[in-house]
Order: C-alpha cells, then sequence, then structure tokens
C-alpha cells in the first residue's frame, strides 16, 4: 500500500516513462479500455489505459463508476485530448466493487445540491465538494500558520462549560440525569448537585472568556475548535455547530485588533489562492454557469477569483455605526421601504441586509463597523466615554454580511462588574473571569471568526451547509 502514489503528483511530474502504484476510484469506463480515476487529491482525473484483453470479460463487468481499483503500470506521455500524460496498465485489481444499479453518483445525472445534502456521506466524491473540503483545509492550515508565525500560543478551550459568554441563553445542555425522572430540589426544579459536574453544564457557545485568562499570561492566544448555538434557524447562514477562531491579545486596543483581524483575513485568503488555485477556479467555472439562469440584476459583478483578489488588493472601509445608520438612514432601500427591516433611528440592530447594502452597494467594498450602541453588545466590550457606545467592530463582507465580530475588551473592574449586574449575570459565579481585571489588568482586545462563513466566502458557495463535513442544524444531526 505504501507504494502507492498520488494522482496530483503525477500530473504534476514533468517526467514519463516510469512505473507507479495508483489506487483509486473509478469516474468513468469507456470502451472497456479507458478509465478515469480519481484518488480525492485533485479533481482532474488519471486515465489508465487498457490494453485490449488485457482483463478478462468479468473483471471488465465489474469496472464501474465508483469501484475501487489499484493499477500497476507505467506513466507515458497522452496522446489523447485534455491529459498531458496518462498510465499504461500493467495490472489490475479491485479492492471494492460499486453496484452502478444502487450507485446514487452516475455521471449521467449532475445532482443539485439539494439532493447531494440529503446523501452527504457520499458528496464528498464529487467535483464540487472535493474542490471546497480541500479549501476548508488550507484555510484551516492557514490558520495556524498565521498565528504561529506571530508567535500566538494556541489554547484549547472547553467545549462543556458553566458559562454563556454571550449571555444569549441558546445553550445545548450537557447532562447525565436521567430526563423521564430527574432528581429534585424542595423547591421542585432539577437538582444539579447530583448530575456529572455537580451543577449545570452547556457546549460552549464561545471560546473567548477562557482565551482571556491565558492571554493575560501568554499575551496572544487563539482558539480554533468547534462551538454550538441552540437556534432554531433554518437559513442559509446558521449552523447548530460550527468552527470559530478567537485569539485574544493582551496591551492591544480596537484599532490594533482591526489590522490584525484584516491581516488574518487577507493573510489566509492569499495562502489558498496561492495553494488552491486549480480548486478555485473550478468553483469560479460553476459560480459562473450559474449566475446565467439568474436574472442580470442578482448576477454578481465580480468572478470568485476575482472577488477574492478584490479583497487581498484593497484596503477595508472603516467606519463608525453612527456614520453607518446615518447612510443607511439616508439609502433608497431605505426610504422606499425595501428593507425589511426599516430603520428609523440611532440604536437599531443591523440586520444581514443593511450589512450587506454597506458592503455591496454603498462602498463596494469590505466594511468594519465601530463603536457600537453598548445596548445591543456584550457585557465584556469596553465602555466609551460617551456612556452610550462600546469598542466593538464588525468586519462585514459581500454576500457574507458579518463575518468578524470583536473588541477591545473592558478592563475595568467596576465597570465590568456594574454592567454585569445590568444584565442580571451571576457575578458571583463569575469570579474566576474577573480575576483578570483583579490581579494585574491590562488593555486587552480579541475578535472571533465564524470559519464556516469563511470557506463559505472564500469558495462561492450559497449555503452554510455545503462548506462543513457533516451539517448540525435543526432536525437534522445524521452520521
Amino acid at each position: 500500500m505504501s507504494q502507492r502514489v498520488k494522482v496530483r503528483q503525477i500530473l504534476l511530474d514533468e517526467n514519463t516513462n516510469y512505473d507507479v502504484v495508483v489506487k483509486g476510484w473509478i469516474r468513468s469506463f469507456r470502451n472497456n479500455q479507458f478509465i478515469a480515476l480519481n484518488d480525492g487529491s485533485t479533481n482532474n482525473n488519471l486515465q489508465i489505459v487498457l490494453e485490449p484483453g488485457s482483463v478478462t470479460p468479468e473483471v471488465l463487468k465489474r469496472l464501474t463508476t465508483g469501484a475501487a481499483i489499484s493499477v500497476r503500470g507505467t506513466v507515458i506521455p497522452s496522446l489523447g485530448k485534455g491529459q498531458r500524460v496518462e498510465v499504461k496498465a500493467v495490472e489490475l485489481e479491485i479492492l471494492g466493487d460499486c453496484d452502478p444499479e444502487k450507485y446514487p453518483l452516475q455521471l449521467k445525472n449532475r445532482p443539485s445540491l439539494e439532493y447531494l445534502r440529503e446523501i452527504a456521506h457520499l458528496r464528498f466524491r464529487t467535483n464540487t465538494f472535493g474542490a471546497i473540503f480541500r479549501i476548508r483545509h488550507t484555510l484551516a492550515f492557514a490558520v495556524h500558520k498565521f498565528f504561529n508565525e506571530r508567535g500566538f500560543v494556541y489554547l484549547h478551550t472547553p467545549i462543556i462549560t458553566a458559562s454563556d459568554a454571550e449571555g444569549a441563553g441558546e445553550m445545548f445542555r450537557v447532562s447525565t440525569l436521567d430526563p423521564k425522572n430527574p432528581p429534585l430540589t424542595e423547591n421542585g426544579e432539577i437538582d444539579y448537585k447530583e448530575d456529572f459536574f455537580g451543577k449545570a453544564t452547556n457546549l460552549t457557545v464561545s471560546g473567548q472568556l477562557e482565551g482571556e485568562l491565558g492571554a493575560m499570561a501568554f499575551g496572544d492566544v487563539y482558539t480554533f475548535g468547534p462551538t454550538f448555538r441552540a437556534e432554531n434557524s433554518n437559513t442559509a447562514r446558521h449552523l447548530a455547530e460550527f468552527w470559530m477562531i478567537e485569539p485574544e491579545m493582551a496591551f492591544y486596543d480596537l484599532e490594533d485588533n482591526m489590522n490584525l483581524a484584516e491581516a488574518f483575513i487577507k493573510s489566509v485568503i492569499g495562502y489558498a489562492l496561492e495553494n488552491n488555485r486549480e480548486d478555485l477556479e473550478f468553483l469560479a467555472q460553476r459560480l459562473e454557469e450559474e449566475d446565467k439562469q439568474k436574472p442580470q440584476q442578482e448576477r454578481s459583478e465580480l468572478g470568485l477569483i476575482q472577488k477574492l483578489e478584490f479583497v487581498l488588493n484593497n484596503e477595508f472601509m472603516r467606519l463608525t455605526y453612527t456614520e453607518a445608520i446615518d447612510i443607511l438612514k439616508n439609502s433608497k432601500p431605505n426610504k422606499s421601504k425595501k428593507f425589511d427591516y426599516i430603520i428609523e433611528e440611532w440604536g437599531a440592530d443591523l440586520q444581514s441586509e443593511h450589512e450587506r447594502y454597506l458592503v455591496e452597494k454603498h462602498f463596494k467594498k469590505p466594511v468594519i463597523l465601530t463603536d457600537y450602541p453598548k445596548a445591543i453588545k456584550a457585557f465584556y466590550m469596553k465602555q466609551n466615554d460617551d456612556g452610550k457606545t462600546v469598542r466593538a467592530m464588525d468586519i462585514l463582507f459581500p454576500g457574507i454580511g458579518e463575518i468578524v465580530g470583536g473588541s477591545q475588551r473592558e478592563e475595568n473592574y467596576d465597570k465590568l462588574v456594574t454592567r454585569m449586574e445590568e444584565m442580571h449575570l451571576p457575578v458571583n459565579e463569575m469570579s474566576w473571569y474577573l480575576d483578570t481585571r483583579r490581579y494585574g489588568a491590562c488593555p486587552h482586545a480579541g475578535f472571533g471568526l465564524g470559519f464556516e462563513r469563511l470557506v463559505l466566502f472564500v469558495t462561492g458557495m450559497g449555503n452554510i451547509r455545503d462548506v462543513i463535513p457533516f451539517p448540525r442544524t435543526p432536525k437534522s444531526a445524521e452520521f
């Protein structure tokens, strides 16, 4: 098995006339002679040429789409169109049969994305999802590369937690108690002292608070792991389980935070462009074909590659929430009441339609909004001197809306406690967090980036369920 050479390596190699062993799955078999072999290392297939009579009729019948085979042969220049080299088979072994009557992925019918979500355990075998998940891998590697090169410590924050970092309350409960007969207190409430952890626990919505603990010792840390939201949301932008990238930096203010976030996004997108050009070009062509089916006004102004390069080559527009509200209030969609949520006054919580208007119509570039009303933001954000706003920042992207949310954190102990009390958060239970303000507090900042939204943007896909291997959504937890 270790002798195997990957298809991508053979296709990139300038040499010919050498022996190889290749293994993969049949994408097509024609004229009882030509096999298109794919092993997942690239979307491009390697042509295997069988000499007439080199395999028995019984074996020929088993060479069906989806079957796994091993081939020993010689790499030779190809005379056929569409490939530079091919492999002349010397020996062929079928490793796993695939019944063509039952196999749901056939060349003759191009399955829709909706259909592929129903058979998500097989969709990796298609070119579209092969490209998506190779790009996802590259982006994940680029995340670690970026922070490692800047001296950040990768901190594994807990998945099971007793705190609600966002104060949102939409969390998945973790418990070993019998749901049919849980122990009760004298007041008739569930007695979590009898539970596994001795208290009520949940799946984490964010690693930020624990990340702050690390930043107060290491200076710069980041988390990159799964997070969970029990929101009953069935949109193309929401998942119940998703991955978050959350750096926390000591001695950073909001400006430093914005600079790092912009550099980070540009770095990982640039890395994908450099290392997954072939996959991106495939998805760009797919997107272009999809666009042709849409009305002219709904078509993308830029192709996928151009859109990614546009992000790399342009400074992000920075403005305050207050400035954004003025733009939105005076916009045509708002005045003509075409927004679903009309902007009438300062203090409104911006919706995706407002964010996308600012990015796609008004500025036509990524936007960083700062200084939001404190009433619509989390308790830990640093309060401005005006008493109304906080040092928050959101990065807005075309087609996505918010892709990054972050802030300078409130390092003043008294202000933080007062804000927690205003929001009815359990100050006593958060004593461990407040210790970062009691002992050697310093200015610090951080942000969170939903990894799937980044993958969504880079691949040009329209539904977030198509950029995570096994999507978890309301009423859906397959595999």
